[in-house]
């Protein structure tokens, strides 16, 4: 048995799965949250999957305890004793390799890359770019490096798949000289689900990837749309960090960059409170109240204004980014939801492409609004474009590519 173990260490959590790579399945998975925090909360899932089956029965039972985690040390310690106590047990199913996620590579990292000391030092040096994330990612494999010493650990980079933009896409129009010195760009992230959503909708439909041109969604807390052509990114919404594109739960998108100095001249905000009203005070919750889409949907149901407000000005920016991706990439031939909303929100997904029916995007409003959990068509038979929605899987997709590296 092939067995990858993946760490997604996060600011003030620990998102763990050990995949049985040869189902491509995983065998035991878990989140550690509120690490520093005074009720760390810590959930263990055991994946028991029948055998011999080519889609095999998958039996769930999960753990869920708290007690005081003080750091991604300790919840690294936590997530093996959890592996020991309820299984899988580790030393049956001994990983051959780790695989990381880490939210910025800057323009140094363009493929999944194993870990050596100047890797870790190079990861470090890019803190800047991303205060909010690679300092925790960083303390994640240096966690597991102590611990898992004699199997390689491989990084994959959020930002690495789209390191193909082309200097037009990616260049800022600022002073060139300072931009350099600087390192500002647009880097793009969600990069490690857009490749997975992208390669699954290729698979499902029995299309080239390299043939196609698509638009994948990424709708979460968090979201994004990048433009692939022929499985490369030509085009992608977040910029010099994930603040950047589409309406999202807590953060704003595109905004004038006027308004930061505006804020800063009439509320004598500092930088960092411009930060936190960007990042955490803005998107559906700075318009609605609430940074989950279901909150906002029930408040559309219920007439609230500010929920209306807050879902029409949310689906205007998909809607704007869909044409101007199109543009880009001349014409479309598959469209992919991903990620809590994209994946489960049919009234998003239909406002969304809402008045592109001239391109030959037809939606069946019954496969729009039929749940499953797995990859599927939305689109109508009869329409030219393709619209699935792909259950994303970056945790698989990291340790694909760990495996493509050892």
């Amino acid at each position: 048995m092939s067995v990858v173990l993946v760490v997604n260490s996060g600011s003030s959590s620990l998102k763990y799965s050990l995949i049985d790579m040869d189902r491509e399945a995983p065998l035991g998975e878990g989140l550690i949250e509120r690490i520093d925090q005074d009720a760390g909360a810590i959930s263990h899932t055991i994946r028991r999957l029948s055998d011999g089956d080519a889609a095999p029965t998958v039996l769930d039972v999960t753990k869920k305890s708290e007690r005081t985690i003080a750091d991604h040390d300790e919840a690294f310690a936590v997530m093996l004793e959890q592996f020991e106590t309820y299984g899988p047990a580790l030393a049956e199913h001994p990983p051959l390799a780790v695989g990381h996620r880490v939210v910025h590579g800057g323009a140094r990292f363009f493929a999944p890359t194993l870990v050596t000391d100047a890797v870790e030092q190079s990861i470090g040096e890019l803190e800047v770019l991303a205060p909010l994330h690679n300092p925790a990612n960083l303390a994640g494999i240096r966690a597991a490096r102590a611990v898992f010493e004699d199997v390689p650990h491989v990084a994959v980079f959020d930002t690495a798949f789209h390191q193909t933009l082309k200097p037009a896409a990616y260049t800022y129009a600022i002073d060139a000289a300072f931009a350099e010195k600087h390192r500002i760009r647009r880097y793009g992230f969600h990069g490690t689900s857009h490749k997975y959503v992208s390669e699954e909708a290729a698979a499902f439909l029995g299309r080239d990837l390299t043939s196609l041109r698509q638009l994948v969604f990424h709708l979460g807390n968090g979201a994004s749309v990048t433009a692939i052509d022929g499985g490369r990114s030509v085009e992608t919404s977040m910029g010099f960090t994930p603040l950047e594109g589409l309406v999202m739960g807590t953060r704003s998108g595109d905004l004038d960059p006027a308004v930061l100095v505006h804020i800063a001249r009439v509320a004598g905000y500092s930088t960092d409170e411009i930060d936190t009203l960007l990042n955490t005070r803005s998107g559906l919750k700075g318009l609605a109240g609430h940074s989950d889409m279901r909150d906002i949907l029930a408040g559309l149901d219920a007439g609230e204004a500010s929920a209306t407000l807050a879902f029409d000005v949310y689906v205007h920016r998909l809607r704007a980014y869909a044409g101007a991706y199109i543009a880009q990439l001349g014409g479309v031939d598959v469209i992919s939801f991903t990620a809590g909303v994209g994946e489960n929100a049919a009234r998003v997904r239909a406002q969304a492409l809402d008045g592109l029916g001239f391109l030959g995007i037809e939606i069946d409003q019954a496969r729009n609004e039929t749940r499953s959990h797995g990859i599927r068509r939305i689109s109508t038979d009869a329409s030219s474009v393709s619209v699935l929605v792909v259950p994303t899987d970056e945790e698989l997709e990291i340790a694909r590519q760990t495996l493509s590296v050892i």
